[in-house]
């Protein structure tokens, strides 16, 4: 009985964590993804294994701006604390 009616979430700690991990995500993306180009075979880490992180990263850059664009569109359009 106590709950709200519409659930709320903190929209503003949304766009500061997208907008900070976004690019840390995009640099960890690259960074794999030149290592994995240049590693040799025998190297440990494999390639396989850094393309794999450097997908997830890229994956995870895609969320983030994703996020970041519907919480920005949100918070435009006075869902935001002080909007209703």
């Amino acid at each position: 009985m106590s709950e709200p009616v519409h659930a709320r979430s903190a929209l503003r700690l949304r766009l500061l964590l997208s907008a900070v991990f976004l690019p840390l995500f995009l640099a960890g993306a690259v960074f794999f993804g030149v290592w994995a180009a240049d590693t040799a075979p025998g190297d440990s880490p494999g390639r396989g294994m850094l393309v794999v992180v450097a997908v997830v990263c890229a994956a995870l850059t895609l969320l983030a701006a994703a996020d970041l664009l519907v919480v920005a569109r949100r918070l435009r359009n006075g869902h935001g604390p002080a909007g209703r």
